[in-house]
C-alpha cells in the first residue's frame, strides 16, 4: 500500500510539473577547458565544490589540485577563465562579496591530518590570507550575513585498515572562523568546536561531513560516518545532536549482478548516514542520505533542529529516478542512486530543495513551501556524479558541479552544467514510465518501430537478464512507456540475446535482431517473437557471414514485404575500408544476401551504423561515430532508395549503394545545453512520416544515465 502511495504522488507531482514553469538545461561547460597550458587532454579533471561571485563561477578540482574559474555573464555561453594550482588538495570552496574562502587538504597520512583555510581574490586570483586548521578540511560554509564562516574537519579515516572500521584517531571538529565587514577572514577568531562524545557511532571519533549555517549563526554539522547530527551556535556550543535515525525501505532493487531491474527487495533499518546538509529555514534543515560502509537510504530527510523527523522520501525519490530510466542498477547492492549533496534557495518566491543523485545523475527539485509535506517538481539531467550546487540570481540560475571524469574509460568529461528558471513546460525528460500502474524500470533502450499509434523499442544486453519490448505513447510529453512485456524461451526470460533492433511481422508479433559475440557465447541471430514476448524461431546468421566475423554485428532491423534489413554496425573481415553491410534475409524462401553501404571517414574512433528503418520507398539509416562531447563529429540520418535496391550473394562482390543524409543530429543532440552523447540508438518513423530518436543510456554504467527521445524532421 505505501509503495503505490509513493507511485502515485511521484508520477502525479511530475505530470503537475509538465505543466508548469521550471529549470532547463540551458549550457554545459567541460572543465578540460580550463587545463592550465601545455597539460595532456588526458588529464584527469573534475569540478566538486561550485560557489560564485558576481559572474565569475569558483569551483574546486581535486584530482588537479587547482581552483577554476568560469565567466558566466552569459549563463548561456559560459567562457574558461582558467585555474589556479594550489599546494595541497582543494575540498571545498564558498564565496563571500569579491572572496573565494577554500579548504585545502595537506595532510601527510591519515594519522597526521592538516589543512589550511585560503582566501582568494576571485577577480585578479591572488591570495588575500590563509588559516591554518588544525586537521583535514572537508567543507566550508559562510553565514547568510557573511559575519563567520564554518570548516567542517573530518580528518578521514583510511579505509583499508580495519575495512575502514572507526573509531580511527585522530577525531574531527568543527572550526569557526569570523570575517570582517569587508569580507576578509581574521585567522585569530578561530575557534575549535568538539563534537567528540556526542555519537552512538564511535563517539570518541567524529567524522564531521557538511555544514551549513542560518540566519541565526547556527551551525549543523552531519558526522557521516557516525550516523549523527550536531547543532552548534556560533561560539561552538552544542545546542542540540541526535542520531540520524534509520528508515526501511521496501520495493527496491537489492542485487546488482542479474542484469534486470526487479523491484521486490527490501533493506529493513538502513541508516541515514547523511553527506551533505542544508537550512531551508531557521529550524529545518535537509539532509541528503548517501550513506557510509553501513547505511545510505537512497533519499533524503527534513529534519527540526531538535532532532525530530519532519519528512523523509523514502523510496519515492528513488522510484522517481527509476521512471526516468536514470537507476544504476550496478549500485542495486549498495546505495542505489545515492543522495549526496543537497541545497537551498527560494525560486521566485518558492522554497526550493535541490537534491542531487550521485550515482543516478539527477538533480531533483522539490517545493517545500510545507516541510512536512514536499512535493517533486522536476528531475533535471545532470552531468556524471553532481556533488555540488550553486544557486544565484535570485534563485532563477543553477548550477550544478560534476566530478565524474571518466577519460580513462573512454566516457565523459567531467562538466559544470547551467540551468535556468524558464516559462513553459521544462524540456526533461524526454522519456518516462510515470502513471503505470506497477513501476517500470528501464534504460538502454536500442532498437525502435512505429506501431500504429505507439512505438515499440528494445533494450539491450545491459539488462541481459530481463530482455523487453516496451511500448511508448510518443503522443504525450514527455513521451510514456506504458507497457513492457519480457521476451522468453520456454516462459522464462530468454538468455543470450543482445537486442538492438525491432520490426514488426504484419501479423501481430516481432522481429528482433541480437547482436551476437562469439567469445560471450552468444549468437548473432534474427528471433521470430508472437505478440506476447515468445520467441517462436531464431535464425542465426548464415555460413558465409559467420566466417569473416567481427564483433560489431547486426544494430538494427526492418522489414521490406518478406525481406528483411539488416544494418551491421562495422566493417566485418571481408567489407573494404569505411565500408558496411546491409544485410538481406528473405523470410519465406531463407535466402540471405547484402549491399555495400559508405561510411563517413572518423577522425577518432570509428563510424557505424546504429538503425535502419523503410518508410516511403527508402531505408533511413542511422550512422554514427562512437565519440561524445566536444569530439564527436557523425550523428546522422542518412536514407537509400529501395528502387532498384538489389542485393548481391554473399561470399561476393558486393553492390555499393548511394546514400543520401537527411539529418544531421548534432544540433539536435545539443539542443538542451548537454553534451553530446554517443549512442544514437533508435529511430522510428510513423506511417504519417513522423521520425523519432532515441539515445542510448548504457544502463546508466559510466554514463550520466541521460536518455534523448525526440522528433525530428527528415530533408533529403
Amino acid at each position: 500500500m505505501i509503495r503505490t502511495l509513493l507511485l502515485t504522488a511521484s508520477a502525479a507531482a511530475l505530470a503537475t510539473a509538465a505543466q508548469a514553469d521550471g529549470f532547463n538545461r540551458i549550457a554545459s561547460f567541460a572543465v578540460t577547458d580550463n587545463l592550465p597550458e601545455g597539460t595532456e587532454i588526458a588529464t584527469e579533471t573534475a569540478p566538486e565544490i561550485v560557489a560564485a561571485s558576481g559572474e565569475t563561477l569558483v569551483y574546486t578540482d581535486s584530482p588537479l589540485g587547482a581552483l577554476g574559474f568560469v565567466d558566466i555573464s552569459d549563463p548561456a555561453n559560459p567562457q574558461a577563465l582558467g585555474a589556479i594550482m594550489l599546494d595541497g588538495e582543494p575540498t571545498s570552496v564558498a564565496t563571500v562579496g569579491a572572496y573565494a574562502l577554500v579548504g585545502v587538504n595537506t595532510s601527510e597520512s591519515y594519522t597526521d591530518p592538516s589543512g589550511f583555510l585560503l582566501e582568494v581574490n576571485v577577480a585578479d586570483r591572488a591570495e588575500v590570507d590563509r588559516c591554518d586548521l588544525p586537521g583535514q578540511p572537508d567543507a566550508v560554509a559562510v553565514a547568510p550575513d557573511g559575519s563567520f564562516l564554518a570548516v567542517a574537519i573530518e580528518n578521514e579515516r583510511d579505509e583499508d585498515l580495519n575495512d575502514g572500521v572507526i573509531p580511527q584517531m585522530p577525531a574531527g571538529s568543527v572550526v569557526m572562523v569570523d570575517l570582517t565587514d569587508d569580507g576578509l577572514i581574521d585567522c585569530d577568531t578561530l575557534r575549535v568546536a568538539d563534537v567528540t562524545g556526542l555519537a552512538d557511532v564511535a563517539p570518541s571519533d567524529p567524522e564531521p561531513e557538511f555544514v551549513s549555517i542560518n540566519g541565526e549563526g547556527e551551525v549543523v554539522v552531519t558526522l557521516q560516518e557516525n550516523n549523527h547530527i550536531v547543532v552548534l551556535d556560533r561560539a561552538g556550543a552544542v545546542l542540540s545532536h541526535f542520531s540520524a535515525g534509520s528508515v526501511d525501505l521496501d520495493g527496491i532493487d537489492v542485487l546488482d549482478e542479474r542484469g534486470a531491474l526487479l523491484f521486490d527487495g527490501s533493506q529493513q533499518g538502513r541508516l541515514r548516514e547523511p553527506d551533505a546538509v542544508a537550512w531551508i529555514d531557521d529550524t529545518h534543515f535537509a539532509t541528503a542520505n548517501e550513506g557510509d560502509y553501513n547505511g545510505g537510504s537512497r533519499g533524503w530527510t527534513i529534519f527540526a533542529q531538535d532532532g525530530t523527523v519532519v519528512w523523509d522520501s523514502g523510496t519515492s525519490f528513488e522510484h522517481a529516478i527509476v521512471e526516468i530510466g536514470h537507476y544504476p542498477d550496478r549500485r542495486s547492492d549498495a546505495k542505489g542512486v545515492e543522495p549526496e549533496s543537497v541545497a537551498f534557495a527560494d525560486v521566485n518566491g518558492t522554497p526550493t530543495v535541490f537534491v542531487g543523485a550521485e550515482r543516478a545523475s539527477v538533480v531533483g527539485v522539490y517545493d517545500v513551501t510545507d516541510p512536512t509535506a514536499p512535493i517533486l517538481t522536476q528531475l533535471l539531467p545532470s552531468g556524471v556524479g553532481p556533488e555540488g550546487f550553486a544557486v544565484l540570481e535570485g534563485g532563477n540560475l543553477l548550477v550544478t558541479a560534476n566530478e565524474g571524469d571518466l577519460v580513462e574509460d573512454g566516457g565523459a568529461r567531467a562538466h559544470l552544467m547551467m540551468y535556468a528558471f524558464q516559462d513553459g513546460t521544462p524540456v526533461y525528460p524526454h522519456l518516462t514510465s510515470a502513471g503505470t500502474d506497477e513501476l517500470i524500470g528501464w534504460g538502454a533502450i536500442s532498437g525502435m518501430v512505429a506501431d500504429g499509434g505507439v512505438i515499440r523499442a528494445v533494450s539491450d544486453s545491459f539488462y541481459g537478464l530481463q530482455p523487453r519490448i516496451f511500448t511508448i505513447d510518443a503522443s504525450q510529453v514527455p513521451a510514456r512507456i506504458t507497457g513492457a512485456i519480457d521476451v522468453t524461451r520456454g516462459g522464462y526470460p530468454a538468455q543470450k540475446l543482445d537486442l538492438e533492433g525491432i520490426a514488426l511481422d504484419g501479423e501481430g508479433g516481432y522481429w528482433l535482431a541480437s547482436e551476437g559475440r562469439t567469445d560471450h557465447v552468444t549468437p548473432h541471430a534474427l528471433y521470430h517473437v508472437n505478440a506476447e514476448g515468445g520467441i517462436e524461431a531464431e535464425i542465426g546468421l548464415p555460413a558465409e557471414l559467420m566466417a569473416v566475423e567481427r564483433r560489431f554485428g547486426m544494430e538494427g532491423v526492418t522489414r521490406v514485404g518478406d525481406t528483411l534489413w539488416i544494418a551491421m554496425q562495422r566493417e566485418w573481415a571481408d567489407d573494404a575500408d569505411n565500408t558496411v553491410k546491409l544485410v538481406s534475409y528473405n523470410t519465406e524462401s531463407g535466402e540471405w544476401g547484402a549491399v555495400s553501404y559508405p561510411l563517413e571517414p572518423a577522425e577518432t574512433g570509428w563510424v557505424g551504423l546504429s538503425e535502419i528503418v523503410a518508410h516511403d520507398g527508402y531505408l533511413y539509416i542511422v550512422e554514427r561515430d562512437n565519440q561524445l562531447g566536444q569530439m564527436a563529429r557523425v550523428k546522422q540520418i542518412t536514407r537509400v532508395a529501395l528502387d532498384g535496391l538489389q542485393p548481391a550473394p554473399l561470399g561476393g562482390e558486393l553492390p555499393m549503394v548511394e546514400k543520401q543524409v537527411v539529418r544531421d543530429l548534432l544540433p539536435d543532440l545539443t539542443a538542451t545545453g548537454g553534451y553530446v552523447l554517443d549512442k544514437v540508438e533508435g529511430l522510428a518513423i510513423t506511417a504519417d512520416g513522423r521520425a523519432f530518436v532515441s539515445t542510448d543510456n548504457d544502463g546508466v554504467d559510466d554514463h550520466s544515465g541521460e536518455t534523448m527521445f525526440f522528433e525530428v524532421t527528415l530533408n533529403p
